[in-house]
């Protein structure tokens, strides 16, 4: 079960834009990642790589925790909003839900839930 400041500490990371270095910092080396009922991502290194990927294709990533995080147990519960400012212009919102899994003090597992409609331009 991760403590408060640990959550804090990870989504303080997050929030100063650091999204890889998070992954990295806070996710067990076999975690899995799933948007929606999408097929989960498998390890840390291809999360890193998916994530890095996704920020390259961006000029930069506003991010704001829109609630205080919700633990309970080894489970997390955050509410996140981004808005993505791709390199070739534009702006989209995305808002959130993020529900993590924790072993310990590190996340083992994540499922982002979101509406799609909120990604087309």
């Amino acid at each position: 079960m991760p403590s408060s400041e640990t959550v804090r500490r990870f989504t303080a990371q997050v929030l100063s834009g650091d999204h890889a270095g998070a992954i990295r910092d806070w996710y067990t080396d076999d975690a899995t990642m799933q948007e929606n009922q999408a097929e989960p991502r498998r390890g840390k290194d291809e999360l890193i790589r998916q994530e890095q990927a996704t920020l390259d294709r961006m000029e930069r990533v506003e991010t704001e925790l829109l609630a205080p995080p919700v633990i309970n147990e080894d489970t997390v519960v955050i509410r996140w909003r981004f808005t993505l400012y791709p390199k070739g212009g534009g702006r989209r919102s995305l808002e959130e839900v993020a529900w993590q899994t924790w072993r310990g003090e590190r996340i083992a597992a994540e499922t982002f839930f979101y509406d799609p409609a909120q990604m087309k331009g």
